[in-house]
Parts: C-alpha cells; sequence; structure tokens
C-alpha cells in the first residue's frame, strides 16, 4: 500500500488562545503515566488507523519512551472514559527546543463531536510551554507528521492550527487488510 507522510511544523505560538473545551470534557495532564496506559491509549486511539508500530513494543521500550526528558501526555476524558489524547516529546537543540507532537487523535466513539480542532488547539498550547516545566530551553518549534493512514481529517486538522508542510515523503507500506481495531489493538484477543 502507497502511503503518504507530511511533515508540519510551526515556529510561533498561535495569536489566539485556544477556544474553550466543551463543558461535557476536560482535558488533563497526566504526570503519572505508566507503560500500561500510554500502550492503552495508542491502542484505542490507533487501532482504527494502522497504528501498529508500537503494539509489539516491550514495556522496558514503554518505558524508556515515556522517560525521555520532555515527555507529556495529554488525555482528554468524558462521560468518565479517555476519549483521546495527545503525546508530546522535546528534542533540545542548539537552537532551544523543539516539541514533536508525537501522537493524538480521539477513541472512534469521541469522533464526529467537533472535538478534534479545539483539543488540538490546547495541544499545541502545550507543546509551546512544555519546555518551561521540564526545565528546559524554550521552545523554537512545535512539528507533527501525520499520513494517510490517520484520520481523513488529520491533515487538514493541523493545517488549520497553523502548522506548514515543510516535508511529504510517500512509500511503499505491507499493512495487514485492515487495521486490526481498538479492541485487539488494546489487548483483546482477536474475535472469531
Amino acid at each position: 500500500m502507497k502511503v503518504t507522510t507530511w511533515s508540519l511544523q510551526m515556529f510561533q505560538p498561535a495569536a489566539d488562545a485556544p477556544r474553550p473545551l466543551p463543558a461535557d470534557v476536560r482535558l488533563e495532564r497526566a504526570d503519572g503515566i505508566t507503560p500500561e496506559y500510554a500502550r492503552f491509549l495508542y491502542g484505542l486511539v490507533g487501532g482504527n488507523w494502522n497504528w501498529n508500530d508500537r503494539l509489539g513494543w516491550s514495556r522496558r521500550q514503554w518505558t524508556d519512551e515515556l522517560s525521555a526528558p520532555g515527555t507529556e501526555f495529554w488525555i482528554l476524558y468524558g462521560e468518565g472514559v479517555p476519549l483521546g489524547y495527545i503525546q508530546l516529546q522535546t528534542v533540545v537543540e542548539s537552537d532551544g527546543s523543539h516539541v514533536e507532537i508525537r501522537y493524538f487523535g480521539l477513541a472512534e466513539y469521541a469522533l464526529g463531536r467537533r472535538l478534534g480542532g479545539p483539543v488540538l488547539e490546547h495541544g499545541i498550547a502545550a507543546a509551546w510551554s512544555l519546555p518551561e516545566r521540564s526545565g528546559l530551553p524554550p521552545a523554537v518549534r512545535v512539528w507533527v507528521h501525520t499520513c494517510t493512514l490517520d484520520g481523513p481529517a488529520a491533515l487538514t486538522n493541523y493545517q488549520a492550527r497553523g502548522l506548514e508542510i515543510f516535508a511529504t515523503e510517500e512509500t511503499d507500506e505491507g499493512l495487514p487488510d485492515a487495521p486490526p481495531g481498538a479492541w485487539v489493538a488494546t489487548g483483546g484477543p482477536a474475535e472469531a
């Protein structure tokens, strides 16, 4: 299968504050995230979009990922359950901190509620302020990559929030006929 990947970036925060989230949801920073919960969120959101590369990760790989300086998880909750998440990760270079929106998405049952734009705005604002919370040099860039395996609105959503494409790549990927789905991706047995 041909997969197109776009890398997008911005070099300054948005001029406007993020829009308020609906009253029935909340976005919380997960200071004590565990490898188990991070893997669950990855499968919950990505299971329907062929996010497969981390499903086979060991607990050690997850622990290493989570312990990298400048890593944060922001979890969207509603009705008492997770609706989606944002993972941010920082790389410090000679000019300052470059913060990646490593993963962002909503669970299938949260799609269609017009949450993606406002949640992404809050995630971008959190990315710009993350270095302050982590004792790292100020952010000089926020960036992300998305691809044709992500939700159909992903690229448009990033661009609407001020991120601009700086690279495009096409690859041939050997993928299963269908994504595993959130049930299997979060550890459930394949249904017969």
